[in-house]
């Protein structure tokens, strides 16, 4: 399986293959989010298969959190250190 965000198919189970419905709810991994199980059991089974892209996903999320530019403020943020100004200029 490829750890390719668009071709894994999220309406069936990465291990058995049940599609997805209204009387079976499918659970996403809870590290990566990329694949859907069943069961417990069926995820148990396709761990192997998936545990090296699923490491790759969760450092790839992880880098994107930690790369994230922060939000500005309606005064701006710091030109150096991108860390937002305070409000109360006084007080510095």
């Amino acid at each position: 399986m490829s750890a390719d965000k668009n071709d894994v198919d999220t309406s069936s189970c990465a291990s058995c293959g049940i599609a997805g419905n209204g009387d079976i709810q499918l659970k996403k991994c809870t590290a990566c989010y990329l694949v859907r199980y069943c069961s417990i059991k069926c995820q148990k089974d396709h761990r192997p298969k998936h545990k090296r892209d699923c490491k790759k996903r969760v450092a790839e999320l992880h880098d994107e959190l930690l790369f994230k530019q922060p939000k500005s403020t309606h005064r701006g943020d710091c030109p150096i250190c991108l860390v937002p100004l305070p409000l109360d200029l006084t007080k510095s």
